[in-house]
């Protein structure tokens, strides 16, 4: 869930480099980077922390020239160290720096060719540096001279489908020679390009989310196709190749449920219609199977199940009404180091508005429900409001296994619904009753919005990953790793994750930490 962006233009891009990041800070919120190239010559900045906190004006006046990348980082492989905020950087064969939102699940068979075949040295433990140094050892196998060419580029993007696997999104800036930009053949990472004309000439973007684009005054052209490769050199030419074999798109469907902005466009979807339609379709199995209940009223848990819950209301003919103020001050409650501390966030975090539950049976609207800590929290804090009984929805699915493509979330062990039917899950909630959203009509809201998805990364609901290279074994070592970082202490230079403010769409307790 890292957000990215590149930008190739006709005035100094710092600018909107740093405005776009502000845009895609709901992406990333543990580190910021911005690298910018002036000739044959790179200006970076970059560490721990939000975009407004990292980057201050002697910072901004030293990032030169008219093109650059930069990155917004959660970690989801590797550690919280400000050494491992992005973009990274190597000198050889060309200077390439990097920026990367997703996670290769190959990564430690690939630090071993680099090592032993490529004779390339990894400074820090994140994959986005495995996958920097894969690039730039088969750039340097494609090139035949000291001067570059499109196809060598290309030639070597596909030489980095055959070698990585998983998810990943990728800018990359080649010093003196232009920007470049591919999505891995599955396209589970999203990443959507733009222009605008200037009196100058034409201006392009690559950008992780369209809001990104619409901010900043671009149009959008289109996604970045799976498996393809964008190249747009320094004068301002656009290329572009499939440099994948038989790529087929299978976006993350989390992203529609919850990571990505609601104003956005992916891969041809509206984001904030989807979340609607999620709503609408909530509401139809209700119907079907819940039509006993007897509810009085409908309650988001903001913020992003505001347009779900809407929906839910207008189609069951209820109130919909706000009843939790949430305090924007505060981290995200899945972050929390310990339980205890866990459980004092959320009643930070969200206070209920007494009137709205006192004497009435209320349906509360969650877009997820992942570890079940703070359901439990809001549901109990909604008894203590007045509430006669209290009932609760998720727009999702039952979330039962990892996501390893970019989204940390807990092991199967800390998944409330692992092994429990939802009558356990509802009484560990200790709700009156749980409604879960279907997969299928999950999978179908988008597809009315874009049929040209086959199908989707959904894996965290229903355990099957894309890239067919995620068993039991290897869910069992990032399990173990994870359990081992979680005793490692952060340096002291960083910020800590509780000092984190989410600035965005975003508000569940699910660990969506993400390169």
């Amino acid at each position: 869930m890292c957000g990215i962006i590149g930008v190739v233009g006709k005035n100094p891009v710092n600018q909107l480099l740093y405005d776009g990041l502000l845009v895609l800070q709901h992406r990333g919120q543990d580190a910021a980077g911005i690298v910018t190239c002036d000739g044959n010559t790179f200006f970076m900045h970059k560490s721990n922390g939000l975009v407004k906190d990292v980057f201050q004006t002697r910072h901004m006046r030293s990032l030169i020239g008219n093109a650059g990348i930069a990155h917004v980082r959660y970690p989801t492989a590797g550690s919280s160290s400000a050494a491992e905020a992005q973009p990274f950087y190597v000198n050889s064969p060309f200077g390439i720096v990097l920026g990367h939102n997703g996670n290769l699940t190959n990564s430690e068979e690939l630090k071993s060719e680099i090592f032993k075949q490529d004779l390339r040295h990894i400074n820090t433990t994140s994959d986005s540096e495995v996958l920097l140094n894969v690039l730039a050892h088969e750039i340097e196998k494609t090139s035949k001279s000291a001067v570059l060419n499109n196809d060598m580029v290309f030639d070597a993007v596909a030489n980095v489908h055959r070698r990585c696997k998983g998810a990943y999104a990728v800018v990359a800036m080649i010093a003196d020679f232009g920007l470049l930009a591919f999505r891995d053949p599955h396209g589970i990472r999203p990443l959507v390009i733009g222009k605008m004309e200037t009196e100058k000439g034409t201006e392009y973007i690559v950008a992780s989310e369209s809001v990104a684009l619409d901010v900043l005054g671009f149009t959008m052209m289109r996604d970045v196709e799976p498996g393809e490769a964008v190249f747009i050199d320094m004068d301002g030419n656009l290329f572009s190749k499939q440099c994948a074999k038989n790529p087929q798109l299978t976006p993350c469907i989390f992203e529609y449920v919850y990571l990505a902005r609601p104003d956005s466009l992916i891969d041809g979807v509206s984001v904030y219609q989807t979340r609607l339609d999620m709503g609408a379709s909530l509401a139809e199995k209700i119907k079907r199977e819940w039509g006993h209940l007897d509810i009085d009223v409908v309650i988001p848990i903001p913020d992003t199940s505001r347009p779900s819950a809407l929906q839910v209301g207008i189609a069951l003919g209820l109130e919909y009404r706000e009843g939790f103020i949430k305090n924007r001050y505060i981290g995200r409650t899945f972050i929390m180091p310990g339980q205890a501390l866990r459980k004092k966030s959320v009643r930070q975090k969200l206070n209920p508005i007494k009137v709205e539950f006192e004497g009435k049976n209320v349906l509360l609207i969650d877009d997820s429900i992942v570890r079940g800590t703070t359901s439990k929290q809001i549901v109990q804090m909604a008894r203590d409001a007045g509430a006669r009984k209290v009932y609760f929805a998720s727009a999702a699915p039952p979330v039962r296994f990892p996501n390893v493509y970019g989204i940390d979330m807990p092991s199967r062990d800390e998944l409330l619904a692992t092994d429990r039917t939802d009558q356990q899950i509802c009484d560990e909630i200790g709700a009156d009753g749980l409604i879960y959203q279907d997969l299928q009509a999950l999978e179908d809201n988008v597809l009315a919005l874009n049929p040209n998805i086959k199908d989707f990364d959904s894996s965290c609901f229903d355990g099957h990953y894309v890239t067919g290279d995620v068993d039991v074994a290897y869910l069992s070592r990032i399990e173990s790793l994870r359990r081992d970082s979680t005793q490692t202490t952060r340096p002291p230079n960083s910020t800590t994750q509780m000092d984190l403010n989410l600035v965005g769409s975003e508000d569940d307790e699910f660990a969506a930490q993400a390169t």
